[in-house]
């Protein structure tokens, strides 16, 4: 036999036990903290044609995707991302819709990526996403979602933090610098390096390309990487606004979810971080991402992208987020948090001449909403031996007739 067929390939794993059952048990609290809010399940397919995912959407890169052709020669690729399937569906199903589309989601995703060394191409993703509704009202009920649902998973020490992509954009926007040069200063900026975005105004200015009163811009822009924390960043960020109408609108959008998380009583758990920027390039307005200790990325990633819809057919505003429910669960089991309960279940030992009245009586408790294992042993010696064995293990027992016993286990 071939031994390699028994491994996995990388970046992918095998998942049972009670690693499992915590798993299904955490996937259900989320489950029930989204439809408490009033979203309606959609299911969508794990793979689909390549341009739901193409360039123009501005999700993950060709090179990332998982792609292959179907028998009309057709590219499909695994789903890498959520988002533009549950938008394409929604512009198909809800296109007459005006009113707000609460969807709720749940499954796996798939990215190829060489750089996720020790970590996983296949994650478990739940998500939730609302569409027809612009309000900053809508972006606070996601975030809302966000730390309820965190909450019930039993995460007691997470931050949300808020930002807003049209902030660095509408003033990179107005630097009037080559779009390859604002790709670089995004990805410093994402990786709060100052210095470098110093570094790279300074060459501009030098090289002429950042001249006059736009170099006014290279004290702005450098500064935008340590513009994180409390609500008092906002102000600082307000200022360095100076003259850009859409920086401080996007500042005043922030201004107004914290007001309102506020009145949700979950503003503790934000911060902010005017820094923060994304691959996805579908995303239009406020970002929010979810952090905890126990994992090195955040727990929940989300935002408002405005625009997507329109690529299907559908012109509408929306905002979503996903649950990375690996990374949730590493955090739950580094932190020992979460209330997961044992499951248990009656475990029937009998010798087979009883095999016909096992069965009866295994029957009836598993209408009774009972898990049952029925046991059988050639003789009823065998069958009280493996009975006292699960009794020694910390079973307890039920209940004892007629050569048969029934003992409650934990399952393993």
């Amino acid at each position: 036999m071939n031994r390699k067929i028994l491994h996995t390939p990388d970046g992918v794993r095998d998942l049972y036990g009670e690693e499992c059952r915590r798993k299904r048990q955490l996937e259900l609290k989320l489950h029930d903290v989204l439809s408490a809010f009033g979203y309606q399940d959609i299911e969508t397919p794990t793979f689909e044609y390549f341009d739901v995912f193409g360039r123009e959407i501005g999700t993950i890169p060709s090179a990332e995707l998982y792609k292959f052709f179907d028998k009309e020669g057709n590219t499909l690729v695994l789903r890498p991302d959520f988002t533009p399937s549950i938008a394409r569906a929604a512009a198909r199903y809800f296109v007459d819709d005006e009113q707000p589309i609460r969807l709720c989601y749940s499954g796996s995703a798939f990215i190829n990526h060489n750089s996720y060394r020790g970590r996983l191409k296949e994650s478990m993703q739940m998500g939730a996403e609302l569409m027809m509704d612009a309000s900053a009202e809508g972006d606070a009920e996601l975030i809302a979602m966000v730390i309820t649902a965190l909450r019930s998973a039993g995460l007691s020490e997470f931050t949300v933090s808020l930002g807003n992509v049209r902030y660095f954009r509408s003033l990179v926007s107005s630097s009037g610098l080559p779009e390859e040069i604002c790709q670089e200063l995004q990805s410093l900026i994402r990786n709060k390096n100052s210095f470098g975005v110093r570094k790279l105004l300074e060459q501009k200015a030098e090289s002429g390309e950042l001249a006059g009163e736009k170099q006014a811009l290279m004290e702005v822009l450098s500064a935008i990487p340590s513009l994180f924390g409390g609500r008092e960043v906002l102000e600082r960020a307000r200022e360095l606004a100076g003259d850009c109408e859409e920086a401080a609108d996007a500042i005043l959008r922030l201004q107004q979810v914290f007001d309102i998380l506020e009145e949700y009583g979950l503003s503790q758990y934000v911060s902010f971080d005017l820094g923060m920027t994304s691959n996805y390039m579908y995303y239009t307005g406020i970002l929010f991402r979810a952090y905890t200790y126990g994992s090195g990325e955040a727990v929940v990633k989300g935002g408002r992208y405005d625009s997507l819809l329109r690529y299907f057919g559908k012109d509408a505003p929306a905002v979503g987020f996903v649950i990375v429910v690996d990374q949730l669960m590493n955090a739950l089991s580094r932190q020992n948090a979460g209330s997961f309960g044992k499951t248990k279940c009656l475990k029937i030992f009998c010798a087979r001449e009883k095999r016909g009245e096992g069965i009866r009586i295994a029957g009836r408790l598993r209408g009774e909403g009972e898990q049952v294992i029925l046991q059988l042993a050639d003789t009823k010696k065998q069958a009280d031996e493996a009975a006292g064995q699960c009794l020694t293990g910390g079973g307890e027992l039920v209940s004892e007739e007629d050569g048969m016993k029934i003992v409650r286990m934990e399952v393993s």
